[in-house]
């Protein structure tokens, strides 16, 4: 009979392509990895890896042998559910991933929440870009992700996967207080559109707006600077190395000698929460959910 668990390995092999990503991901030692995908080979009396260069590649056993896999986990999960929803307790551990500024300004007091009404559920939170944790929810790594969406990068979402929209992020253009346009209440943005911008880390769902949406107004984005993090960007600012898109979710402290200046029309992004169908009836997601809408409902 095979082994789910060992199934689970090969399907880690090939969602991370290689023996240490799946070790990655499992939170296992690439030998662990290793031993577990040799027992199954001789399970299935097959080869079901071969090298290619730094990674492997899946052979064709393999391949068919991960599409049951899919199934057979997506089972597992809506069994777990069901279970759950059975016992209508909120308990166990639940892997909560989420863009960085809901991790700073949303998911904090919602995790209080969590923690004083179900004292038998541990949360664990972990910061993660939504072009990794939309992934990592759909393979089942994690349970739930805090992600965003611009109205001109909106993230594809796999099959089988829910949402729940949590609110509306606003966002205004910083800019270093001797800018000519810091005295003003609110800028157009065709007014700051020609501005040498600190963006956010290339590739990022952010950055990728941020040129979309300059490039829409017929200009070509002069990207000065980038950074992850809003304070980083703010003291780039403070020292006048550029303007930028700075949301209000999660900002924290303001430098003197930065200037927050409303724009038109407004850059708003959509905050919402995901996690897999299969494990919708699990009492902590739904608890989860409700905690980050009342969370985000007293930040509104």
């Amino acid at each position: 009979m095979l082994s789910v668990d060992r199934m689970r390995v090969l399907h880690a092999i090939a969602v991370n392509g290689s023996l240490s990503g799946a070790a990655s991901a499992l939170q296992v030692t690439n030998s662990a990895v290793s031993q577990q995908l040799s027992k199954l080979e001789r399970e299935v009396g097959q080869a079901l890896v071969q090298r290619n260069g730094r990674g492997v590649r899946l052979t064709e056993a393999a391949e068919l042998l991960v599409e049951h896999t899919g199934h057979i986990l997506s089972l597992v999960h809506q069994a777990e559910a069901d279970l759950e929803a059975h016992r209508d307790a909120v308990l166990g551990q639940l892997r909560l991933a989420s863009i960085a500024t809901a991790a700073r300004g949303l998911a904090p007091p919602a995790l209080v929440a969590l923690r004083e009404a179900h004292p038998g559920l541990r949360v664990k939170l972990i910061e993660q870009e939504p072009d990794e944790s939309v992934t990592a929810v759909a393979r089942g790594d994690t349970d739930m992700a805090i992600v965003v969406d611009w109205a001109e990068a909106t993230i594809p979402m796999p099959k089988g996967m829910q949402r729940a929209p949590l609110m509306e992020d606003t966002a205004d253009i910083a800019l270093p207080a001797s800018h000519p346009l810091a005295h003003r209440g609110i800028v157009d943005l065709d007014d700051v559109a020609k501005e040498s911008w600190i963006s956010w880390i290339g590739g990022s769902i952010c950055d990728n707006w941020l040129h979309g949406m300059l490039r829409t107004r017929g200009v070509e984005p002069d990207i000065a600077h980038a950074a992850g993090e809003h304070q980083t960007k703010l003291a780039m600012i403070d020292a006048g190395l550029g303007v930028a898109v700075m949301p209000r979710l999660g900002r924290g402290p303001v430098p003197d000698g930065v200037r927050l200046v409303r724009v038109q029309p407004a850059l708003v992004r959509q905050v919402y929460v995901i996690w897999r169908a299969d494990a919708a009836r699990r009492p902590a997601i739904r608890a989860a959910v409700r905690a980050l809408r009342d969370a985000a409902a007293r930040i509104g």
